[in-house]
């Protein structure tokens, strides 16, 4: 059975606003806790495209790759993901073909089928493009093509983007994108930090399916994880408070900037709220350092997850570079 251990930590950061902070601060914060992450030996630091969003300021992801990976030194960097149906493939290579030359051998892509928004930005990033269940596969071999080295007589060539061979990964919260992975022999990222119903299922068909290709020769799997570590308990359900009121608004569609932890918070509200939170969460790890440790073995026991990517967001930023601290003290020992 693999042990946390054996287990790569990594993380993704949604760049989140904080109330009464500014844009410039968020970006701040998130490469002081790249480098952070780097110093403690995590593996990669990803960055998820979301729009029109008032407390995330990761929409130009691939800008934000370029800005942490030129802030740090040896960690991966790459987007967890890039919405693929917003995007050309051919822009989307010529962008990561470009930071893969700037930061060699550090450069991942991981790519999602949603559009990361709401139903009218969605129309303002895709103008009239009306996409069908059959694009999403066929960009992403468009993009296998233009990673690739080129093919004498090729019409389009990305240019940078050609021969960089940049990771493709390909992530999701249901069993489309696990089927699809498996098929093309590509590592998996399942996004169990906000949709973890069907976790398992997905898991199942992605390892059950898995065809060798030439970049990988057995199946790869990454799960998100909510995270929130403090010397106790109780702190740490006080500092998630942030998330769950991040998650209530979600819920209730009224998104606004992350907010300051509230002392119980979640007593206060309706048995029906507090449930969908739980079900948003269902894999979060959450509390002192011995839970922590007990939450994360757990998760690479019943899952066998490879990687385990940590959606870590706290108020004060601190204590965000302390959850991490505490975890990685777990993951270590």
């Amino acid at each position: 059975m693999k042990s946390l251990q054996d287990t790569a930590l990594s993380m993704l950061d949604l760049v989140s606003v904080r109330e009464g902070g500014t844009v410039a601060d968020a970006l701040a914060i998130s490469l002081r806790t790249a480098q952070h992450a780097e110093a403690l030996g995590f593996t990669r630091y990803w960055l998820a495209e979301h729009h029109n969003m008032p407390g995330i300021a990761s929409s130009a992801t691939a800008v934000l790759v370029g800005h942490i990976a030129g802030g740090t030194q040896r960690i991966r960097v790459g987007s967890g993901g890039i919405m693929l149906p917003n995007h050309a493939p051919l822009v989307v290579a010529e962008a990561f073909g470009t930071l893969a030359a700037l930061y060699p051998d550090r450069i991942d892509l991981g790519l999602g089928r949603a559009p990361g928004t709401d139903p009218a930005t969605m129309r303002a990033l895709r103008r009239d493009r009306v996409e069908t269940e059959e694009d999403f596969p066929r960009d992403v071999a468009e993009l296998q093509r233009l990673l690739a080295p080129a093919q004498p007589g090729q019409s389009i060539v990305a240019m940078p983007g050609a021969g960089s061979n940049v990771p493709i990964w390909l992530l999701g919260s249901s069993l489309f994108s696990a089927q699809l992975a498996a098929q093309r022999g590509l590592p998996y990222a399942f996004a169990s930090h906000f949709a973890p119903r069907m976790l398992m299922p997905a898991l199942e068909v992605y390892r059950s399916t898995f065809r060798p290709s030439a970049t990988l020769a057995k199946p790869y799997v990454v799960i998100g994880v909510p995270l929130l570590a403090a010397p106790t308990d109780e702190e740490a359900q006080f500092l998630a408070s942030s998330t769950y009121q991040r998650v209530l608004g979600i819920l209730r569609n009224e998104r606004s900037r992350l907010q300051p932890p509230v002392a119980n918070f979640l007593a206060q509200l309706h048995p029906q709220e507090q449930a969908a939170i739980d079900g948003f969460l269902g894999a979060a790890v959450i509390g002192g350092p011995e839970a922590v440790r007990k939450g994360l073995t757990a998760l690479v026991q019943a899952t066998g997850a490879d990687e385990l990517m940590l959606v870590c967001d706290t108020f004060d930023p601190a204590m965000r570079l302390r959850s991490l601290d505490i975890a990685a003290a777990q993951w270590r020992h």
